[in-house]
Formats: C-alpha cells, sequence, structure tokens
C-alpha cells in the first residue's frame, strides 16, 4: 500500500475516533519544537550566565520545565537531528555526514510524518541539516535552507529577503513562523519545527560570526572572562590526533588571540540574543491569533559548544562541552516553574512531542517522554560520533549519574574516566589509576552492551 493511500485510512479512521469519542483536534494542543544551532547549556541567562541577555528564552524557562542536564546523545548537527526526526541513537539510524540520505525506513516513523497522518498540520523552516529527498513531501508547508557557503563573507547570513530587503537569516526564520502562525488553519492543531542557524559561526568567513547592525552595542562594553581549562596544559594533555584535528584547526579561526576571542564569543551571544528577540516575536503572534494558551513550545540546541576550553573549538568531543545544550518545555495549561535534574536527551524531544499530540510512540523509537511521571528512571546513557573523517576522530562514551567512560574508536586503548561528582570540568582522568579499575571495567562493558543492543535495532 502507497503512503498516500496510508494516510487517507489514517485519517479516516482518527475521524472516526474522534466523533465517536467527542475529541475535537482542536482540542489537541499546538506545538511549536525551536532548535538552535550550537547553542551550548549555559549559553542562556536562566542557566546562570549573567553576561548573555536571553530575556525571551528566560521567560519560557521560568514559566515552563527547565532540564538542569539535557544533552545530545551525538555532538554534532547532522546526527543530531537525524535523531531528533526519528527517536533513535546514530547507531542505530545510521545517518551522519558523508553517509547518503537517511534510509526511508526511519523517516517512515518520524514525528513529522506521524503527526501529519494523525491530523496535524506541519510546517518546517530552516536548517533541516539531514540529507532527504522526500523533504517537500514531510511537511504541508516547508522551507529547508541554512548559511550559504558560496559567500566568504556576511553574505552567508544575509542573502534572503522580506520585501526585497535583505535580512539575517535569523529573521527571516522568524517572518516565516509568524506567516505559518497566522494562516495556519483554524480546524487543525499545528505543529511548527523551526530550526535556526544561529549562532553558528559561517565556518568560510574570515570574521565567523554576523548578526543585525541593531545588536552591534550589546556586550560592546563588556569584557568576557577567559574560558574554564584555557591553559595549555589542558590542550597538551590530549591525544595527538585531537591536538592536530578539526577542533584545534577552529580554535585558532575563533580564540587564538584575546582580540579574536573577545569578538567571536560577544558574537555568539549576539546570535543567540537575536533569536531570543524572533521567539518574543512569535509569543506575540500567537497572542495575538488567541491560541497562546494552547501552543506548547520546547526549545533545544543541536549540540553543545567549545568556547576556547581546552584551547578548543566546535564540537564533537566526549566532553560535556560538546554534549550538554539547553533544553526547556513550556506548557502553558500546566503551572510551571520547575527545574529538574533529570536527564533528558534529543532522542527524547519526539517522544515528548507525540506525548504532548496524544499519539503512541513507536515501539522501536529510543527515548522517553519528558513529561511522563517514569521521567527519571533513565540511570545511564550512550554517546557517540561515529562520523569517520581524518580530521575529526570518532569517538564514544558511556555516562551515569557519576561516571563517565569515554575511548577513541580509531584508538580504544586511550580511555578516559572521570568521577563526576568530585570534578565537573572532567579534569583528573582516572583511567590508568590503579584504584578505580574495577570502575573501568564496569563502565566499558556497560557501554559495550548497550552499543550492541543499539546496532541490533538497526534496520536496512
Amino acid at each position: 500500500m502507497n503512503k498516500s493511500k496510508t494516510r487517507i485510512i489514517l485519517a479516516c479512521l482518527l475521524f472516526f475516533f474522534s466523533a465517536k469519542n467527542g475529541f475535537s483536534q482542536t482540542e489537541r494542543p499546538n506545538i511549536i519544537f525551536i532548535l538552535t544551532d550550537d547553542q551550548r547549556w549555559d549559553a542562556l541567562g536562566f542557566a546562570g550566565n549573567d553576561i548573555i541577555q536571553t530575556p525571551e528564552m528566560d521567560r519560557l524557562a521560568e514559566q515552563g520545565i527547565y532540564f538542569e542536564n539535557a544533552f545530545v546523545t551525538t555532538p554534532i548537527c547532522a546526527a543530531s537531528r537525524a535523531s531528533l526526526l526519528t527517536g533513535l541513537y546514530e547507531r542505530t539510524h545510521g545517518y551522519t555526514f558523508g553517509q547518503g540520505d537517511i534510509k526511508q525506513v526511519y523517516m517512515d516513523e518520524s514525528y513529522p510524518e506521524i503527526l501529519r497522518e494523525n491530523g496535524y498540520y506541519t510546517g518546517f523552516f530552516g536548517k533541516f541539516g539531514v540529507n532527504y529527498p522526500e523533504f517537500g513531501n514531510l511537511f504541508d508547508e516547508g522551507d529547508s535552507y541554512d548559511r550559504n557557503g558560496k559567500f566568504k563573507d556576511r553574505r552567508g547570513y544575509f542573502y534572503k529577503t522580506i520585501d526585497q530587503d535583505t535580512v539575517h537569516l535569523t529573521r527571516y526564520t522568524g517572518h516565516q513562523a509568524i506567516e505559518f502562525i497566522e494562516n495556519s488553519p483554524k480546524e487543525k492543531p499545528f505543529m511548527l519545527s523551526l530550526s535556526f542557524s544561529a549562532p553558528h559561526a559561517h565556518d568560510p568567513a574570515p570574521l565567523q560570526y554576523f548578526w543585525d547592525e541593531e545588536y552591534d552595542t550589546i556586550y560592546q562594553n563588556i569584557t568576557i572572562p577567559d574560558p574554564k581549562l584555557g591553559d595549555e596544559k589542558y590542550f597538551l594533555e590530549q591525544p595527538e590526533y585531537v591536538r592536530t584535528g578539526e577542533n584545534r584547526t577552529r580554535w585558532h579561526w575563533r580564540y587564538e588571540t584575546s582580540e579574536k576571542y573577545q569578538h567571536s564569543v560577544k558574537g555568539y551571544y549576539r546570535m543567540i540574543s537575536q533569536v531570543d528577540a524572533e521567539i518574543g516575536k512569535i509569543r506575540k503572534a500567537l497572542e495575538e491569533k488567541g491560541i497562546a494558551d494552547n501552543t506548547v513550545i520546547i526549545l533545544m540546541g543541536d549540540n553543545g559548544y567549545f568556547l576556547g576550553e581546552r584551547q578548543l573549538a566546535g564540537k564533537w568531543l566526549m566532553y560535556d562541552n560538546s554534549l550538554r545544550v539547553p533544553l526547556i518545555v513550556f506548557d502553558p495549561r500546566k503551572e510551571g516553574g520547575v527545574r529538574t535534574p533529570e536527564y533528558a536527551l534529543n532522542i527524547d524531544v519526539p517522544y515528548t512531542i507525540l506525548d504532548f499530540a496524544g499519539i503512541k510512540t513507536p515501539k522501536t523509537w529510543q527515548g522517553e517522554s519528558l513529561i511522563s511521571s517514569k521521567l527519571g528512571r533513565r540511570k545511564d546513557f550512550l554517546f557517540e560520533h561515529l562520523w569517520q573523517v581524518a580530521i575529526i576522530a570518532p569517538s564514544e562514551a558511556m555516562r551515569t549519574h557519576q561516571w563517565k567512560y569515554f575511548r577513541y574508536i580509531n584508538d580504544p586503548s586511550h580511555e578516559e574516566l572521570y568521577d563526576l561528582s568530585e570534578d565537573p570540568l572532567e579534569v583528573t582522568n582516572l583511567a590508568s589509576n590503579p584504584n578505580f579499575q574495577s570502575i573501568l571495567k564496569k563502565m566499558r562493558k556497560k557501554m559495550e552492551k548497550k552499543s550492541k543492543m543499539f546496532l541490533k535495532a538497526k534496520k536496512g
């Protein structure tokens, strides 16, 4: 049976079920999922950053659920975004850079596919970040775009237009979101996925970070403190393939001198503040249409980010700088103001979206709902970066409440073990300490067991 016939049958069944139970589709909440690009967990005022200005994100956190310990399972955009779509670990869906298209068998059970089949009006605007030839059929409205790599200057971010005026991509994505909200059909709930390209650096450009001129003066009279673990000794402790890899190359681009460091971190913060302003405009559009009280908003970063720690840049590694992200779930129908220390992962987001929509999740999904009473049962989880490329060493890790263990896939003899309860900055590697060999072996075995389980779930 082809997909169009399947959708018709499912729609008819949904209509029958709704009519029989007196349940209107419009009683289900609208859902907006906002994804930022390279926003690390503490690039947020609510997280305790007293420099960055993010009043709208802070307001969402104050009114909703703020996850203090949110992580991505893979610290790179392509694989992380595939996990956000499919609810699966990278080892299962098998998608990252250089792997061709994501397999249809996984996209058939992606959250936008399921929502659309179950009566939601769906939209996507911004950086899709996953090679998928059927993108045009995945959403009722969709526009996939990212920074323009043809330009090695500000035009990488300034090439889209509104009313014939060239605007920053952040403004363009916000504009598309507001138009979608204003024109969405009243007879259906909607699911809007927004994927901002900011605050990702424009890699081909010497200046790296670009923002609207109205943000020129923000942070202007502030000196950004030096990064923690910025001393050279932390860099020299890295294996040779990390010291000569892309993390170091991009450190030279962004942080090598104090001038570069100040420009880059301020630029990074300015771009986040600009996304924050668009969130305010989007919430205002919801209020003006009279649907703010029935619209759930989820905000997350697609991966973590080094801001000069260990004299590195980018992401990709198994330290928390790469892995930890902001995550907020705001439901206007519920009392907010909740800060939870429970672990949350990117693979939990699609599960949570379907839970809000009242839709059963596929049995194959590997996350859990962030609004479930069962939240908090997760005792350990896997990290992985499986892309085999010369400039970034692939690696894998296992984390529990107390311990983190990781190794490099092509050099398994190099292992790192950290007691997070005593060493949250991951400074003292205990892997060679004879007093911790039993823990090292236990964590290694736990990681290998879970890795095999997720690999076994792979299809096709």
